[in-house]
């Protein structure tokens, strides 16, 4: 029977692979390598999977202070009640049963110079390469009167978990004939089209549970990721149920006031019965400390290798890397890590890596049986990725049989990205 993990023996675990690189070992003289992943969502897991994979006696660490992972894709039905927060969970054991050292501590410093990072714990692990998937952090100096007190009141659920749970808890307390309001930041932002995902399948909760109420949504926007198709889906399903203000009817939120609930715009103010504030994003806080982001918040990389353009031997997948025309979703991160982590392979052995082609896809559910999707391929072009042939969207025009359809195979993506990154 596998042993409890305990703070104490996961400290030792640390304690002792630490020191394995600090004096000669057999195991040290016959490892190609060591590759520390910072970072256990879809593109670190991914990555350090991949890792592992391709190359047997490569040690691969993977720090992620998170037990359990919780996916943002699909975690919109959680707030609409059409789902449990569990089927978004999962944990790292297939990896550690795969070779991958997992640690669960967060990381307080980074020294590039000396290729080592450091644990809360005061545990100096080096590296030869180090890989940085840390997700998105909040700006919160760009949107005043927003910081995590005033999450508590106006949630983000823009990072899945308690705070998913905390929105469908307010709308589940709501009453009939209540407003719910989102607040939608200007890009680049995580998965562009997903607060129009959450606008629909509020409606749809609201449409069933709660008729007399509206969905307002408030945007630094005019024009969003396949405006089409989710209009024409609000107008057939919702009818007047969802109401959009874009940037140039002056709805971008300049700030909100968490004690009276109010929403600021450039135009007028709002107090709605649920405020679903979504704040303008940068690279996870991580990257700052290893120096990696520049002056916009993200990370610039070079797009063949995912190598920083700042910091020598680190690398930066996901959504924090300044990317191009690959957007910030699962899919990419995933197709990402994979990608980074075949270079740091060649990069090791001192070969030169490969020009990589990536494909992402993004569904949007609506309503139950009604989705539709974007799929692009994405490769280097100079210092960023840039979209080449191949790609598709849903026509707009289509039967609800093709939207039924792809519903179903936006539960099928799902279920073999999470078997694939974590199963």
């Amino acid at each position: 029977m596998k042993a409890p993990m305990t703070r104490r023996n996961a400290v030792l675990g640390i304690t002792v692979a630490a020191t394995s690189l600090a004096v000669p070992s057999i195991l040290r003289a016959q490892s190609a390598g060591r590759v520390v992943v910072i970072g256990g969502g879809f593109g670190g897991a991914a990555c350090a999977r991949a890792l592992k994979r391709a190359q047997a006696n490569l040690q691969v660490i993977l720090i992620e202070p998170n037990a359990i992972f919780t996916s943002c894709p699909f975690s919109n039905a959680v707030i609409a009640g059409l789902r449990e927060i569990d089927a978004q969970q999962f944990g790292y054991d297939r990896l550690r049963a795969e070779g991958v050292t997992v640690i669960g501590q967060a990381v307080t410093t980074i020294e590039p110079q000396l290729r080592s990072v450091i644990t809360a714990d005061g545990v100096a692990l080096p590296y030869d390469r180090l890989v940085l998937s840390p997700g998105i952090d909040f700006h919160f100096e760009a949107l005043p009167g927003y910081d995590d007190a005033a999450s508590e009141k106006m949630p983000h659920a823009w990072k899945a978990g308690a705070q998913t749970l905390l929105l469908r808890r307010q709308l589940e307390a709501m009453p009939d004939g209540g407003t719910v309001a989102i607040a939608i930041p200007a890009n680049p932002s995580r998965c562009p089209p997903a607060p129009y995902e959450r606008a629909s399948l509020i409606a749809h909760y609201l449409k069933t549970k709660k008729r007399r109420s509206k969905v307002l949504i408030l945007d630094a926007k005019d024009n969003f990721s396949q405006q089409r198709l989710f209009e024409k889906a609000w107008k057939e399903l919702y009818g007047d149920m969802i109401e959009r203000i874009g940037l140039s009817q002056g709805g971008r939120v300049t700030s909100v006031d968490p004690a009276t609930r109010t929403i600021v715009t450039e135009f007028g103010n709002y107090t709605p019965d649920v405020a679903n504030v979504i704040p303008p994003q940068r690279a996870g806080r991580i990257a700052e400390i290893a120096g990696a982001a520049d002056a916009t918040g993200w990370c610039p990389i070079n797009p063949v290798t995912f190598e920083s353009k700042l910091v020598r031997n680190i690398h930066v997948i996901g959504d924090a890397c300044l990317g191009g025309g690959i957007p910030k979703s699962a899919s990419a991160a995933g197709a990402q890590g994979k990608a980074c982590a075949a270079a740091i392979v060649n990069l090791l052995a001192g070969r030169a890596p490969e020009t990589p082609r990536l494909t992402g896809i993004c569904y949007n559910i609506v309503a139950p049986g009604y989705g539709f999707s974007l799929a692009g391929n994405y490769q280097p072009k100079g210092d960023i990725f840039a979209e080449v042939e191949g790609g598709a969207t849903s026509p707009v025009d289509a039967p609800r049989e093709l939207r039924a359809r792809e519903a179903t195979e936006a539960e099928r993506w799902f279920q073999t990205i999470t078997a694939d990154t974590f199963g």
